[in-house]
């Protein structure tokens, strides 16, 4: 099944004052990052959907690396711009289903991402979703019988909500790295003293 990853990076990380796109991670920002793990993943095809402070953004990531659109309302929320993103491959992709991640959760790779499209195949479900922090979240697979779903939420409505819509119909992959965020200063400094080996140069 032809597979399409929708990466959010529209927000304007208000919370924590500053782009949180461009917080450097592994020698990338996290939008680079994210890009790059999408990229080695095995879906087939990815859009970057920007919003907020795009040409700022922008500077943050090769632009050849992954086609992108800007999403102008997105200021009503995460809906739109996750729409956004689905009509773009709906309208210049052929894709079956589709992945849903954000620049903000550091710890999601090509492996993770790989696994949700695995698990879809094995367990017959229409959703597969993260689990973490005693919920379900993204990064999270949906099937094209829910696209329609998907574009008819509005304003703050997340994809969670189809989630929980969908109960019967969900696979769950325990990811718990998933409850790692980055929407504060507070985040980052937390971040910073757990995993300090992560932000340490590679061996050469």
């Amino acid at each position: 099944m032809k597979t399409g990853i929708i990466l959010l990076a529209a927000g304007s990380s208000s919370r924590l004052g500053r782009a949180k796109q461009l917080i450097e991670f592994e020698g990338k920002t996290l939008i680079q990052k994210a890009i790059d793990e999408a990229n080695k993943s095995q879906a087939d095809c990815l859009v970057v959907v920007l919003g907020s402070n795009t040409e700022l953004i922008q500077t943050g990531f090769e632009s050849s690396s992954a086609p992108l659109i800007i999403n102008s309302d997105w200021q009503q929320g995460m809906s739109s711009s996750m729409q956004a993103g689905l009509r773009f491959l709906m309208e210049n992709e052929v894709i079956e289903q589709v992945v849903l991640m954000l620049c903000d959760q550091p710890f999601v790779d090509a492996s993770l991402l790989d696994e949700l499209i695995t698990a879809k195949e094995t367990s017959g479900k229409g959703i597969v979703a993260a689990a973490y922090s005693n919920t379900l979240g993204v990064p999270a697979l949906f099937d094209r019988r829910y696209f329609e779903e998907l574009v008819q939420l509005t304003g703050s409505e997340g994809a969670k909500k189809v989630i929980f819509n969908h109960q019967a119909e969900v696979h769950a992959l325990d990811f718990p790295l998933g409850a790692v965020d980055l929407d504060t200063e507070e985040d980052i400094n937390q971040f910073l003293i757990r995993y300090p080996q992560k932000n340490l140069p590679n061996p050469s």
